[in-house]
């Protein structure tokens, strides 16, 4: 007999504990283990109780969410966390995905959308509402573009280094980019300079580590 998925409700209103526990009580393979109004309790229920998946709430008295999350992640790696909170702030998606959660669900989504990221959770896999999705893509194709910004290196010089660190001489590179051979020894010059590398060995060791070449 396969035994249930044991489950931790934590949420400083109690209506809102009790409403869960309801629902969930009413799906095959999730049996309830506790309820919590803080995180200080919820820490104490899950090292009594030992459940398999705890949905907890951000703002509460005592000790917030990300915090009791943190520390049960800490003290419990096997118990996964998924977060049901009202915000929608990038700070307290990052701050929960920080401490170790597991999925992230706003407290509008409907009923069918928690059942969702139990299993997926439960399965090992990370859940994230739509809108949440997409606030944590576009924080990080923002993070991608500063760092694209902020890149020393040209998109010409990286093809050239690309070249070097797969061992093709300076001729070589020369009449596969169209350009003279001063010109890439030139360009390699800028880029011994720019990354402060004085061998080709190190050259090559940074593309790999760039992901330039598979090498």
């Amino acid at each position: 007999m396969t035994m249930a998925v044991k489950i931790l409700v934590v949420d400083d209103h109690k209506i809102v504990r009790d409403g869960l526990c309801s629902l969930i009580e009413g799906l095959s393979g999730y049996a309830i283990v506790g309820r919590a109004g803080d995180g200080r309790q919820a820490i104490k229920l899950a090292r009594r109780e030992k459940p398999d998946i705890i949905i907890m709430d951000l703002s509460m008295p005592e000790m917030n969410g990300i915090d009791a999350t943190s520390s049960i992640i800490e003290e419990m790696p096997f118990c996964k966390i998924i977060v049901l909170s009202m915000h929608s702030d990038k700070r307290f998606i990052a701050g929960a995905l920080k401490a170790g959660a597991y999925g992230f669900l706003l407290k509008e989504c409907a009923f069918q959308e928690l059942k969702l990221a139990l299993d997926a959770v439960h399965n090992g896999q990370t859940y994230l509402s739509p809108q949440i999705a997409g606030t944590v893509v576009n924080d990080y194709r923002r993070q991608l573009v500063a760092q694209t910004k902020q890149e020393p290196l040209t998109t010409k010089e990286r093809e050239v280094l690309q070249l070097i660190a797969e061992g093709f001489a300076t001729r070589e590179i020369a009449d596969k980019l169209f350009v003279s051979v001063k010109a890439i020894e030139g360009r390699r010059r800028r880029i011994m300079d720019k990354l402060q590398i004085n061998t080709v060995a190190g050259l090559v060791k940074y593309a790999i580590r760039e992901g330039l070449t598979g090498l």
